[in-house]
């Protein structure tokens, strides 16, 4: 069943992120959801199929992010890797107008999914490109970026090696982890130290844990890796 507005839990999960979903955020929000749950009867883009625990998982989820990118200068820009159906960029481009949006997907069908859903939406802050996120992080945009974000994509140490050749010095990754976000910690030091990031923060909600990392030098040339090889040989 559609829904036309926030349900009150979600409300008060997003207020404690700093955004209030009791205005047309929360239809949009709203709209959103009914696209990407349509949609996903036609194509797998996520394995949730109930509008009550989309609204948790994914939106509450998603907005977890909000209150480190509200910090960013205006017309900073963001970008978003592996994004799938959407997520966390597109509730986060809905909240934060103010800043820019690159979504990079892979497959063609989700690629084309986000176009279609930021035009519907009347995202101007959003565009999306269907690129291998090794390729792009080897592209004229390499260390452009002020902030890059992801949701279950990969292990840290994988991730890394995809976010942080795309992040300019003193840029930040936030990554929304599950409950071995400790773990992945540990298992990236080597990785933190080849790429150039330091872990700046971690902190828990009530449906993951945020791990922000900050860039400090530039990361060396040679990574990412040709497509693939990050996940097949991480730094470790």
């Amino acid at each position: 069943m559609a829904s036309t507005s926030a349900p009150p839990l979600v409300i008060s999960e997003a207020r404690k992120f700093g955004v209030d979903l009791e205005g047309p955020l929360g239809a949009n929000l709203a709209r959103y959801l009914d696209l990407l749950l349509e949609a996903n009867q036609a194509f797998n883009l996520t394995a949730i199929t109930s509008l009550e625990d989309a609204w948790i998982k994914h939106v509450a989820d998603s907005l977890s992010l909000a209150p480190e990118l509200a910090a960013l200068p205006a017309s900073s820009r963001v970008v978003d890797l592996g994004s799938g159906g959407g997520l966390p960029a597109i509730p986060l481009a809905l909240a934060l107008p103010q800043l820019s949006f690159t979504l990079v997907e892979s497959t063609g069908k989700k690629a084309r999914f986000l176009e279609e859903t930021a035009r519907n939406l009347g995202l101007s802050n959003v565009r999306v490109l269907s690129e291998r996120a090794e390729t792009f992080g080897q592209s004229a945009e390499r260390e452009r970026f002020d902030a890059a974000t992801s949701r279950a994509l990969s292990r840290l140490p994988v991730l890394l090696e995809l976010t942080l050749p795309l992040l300019r010095v003193g840029g930040l990754k936030l990554a929304i982890k599950g409950e071995q976000a400790e773990l992945e910690v540990q298992e990236a030091q080597r990785a933190l130290a080849v790429l150039g990031g330091r872990v700046e923060s971690s902190r828990r909600t009530s449906t993951g844990t945020v791990v922000c990392i900050r860039k400090h030098t530039h990361t060396p040339a040679r990574y990412p890796r040709l497509p693939g090889e990050p996940k097949r040989r991480p730094i470790v």
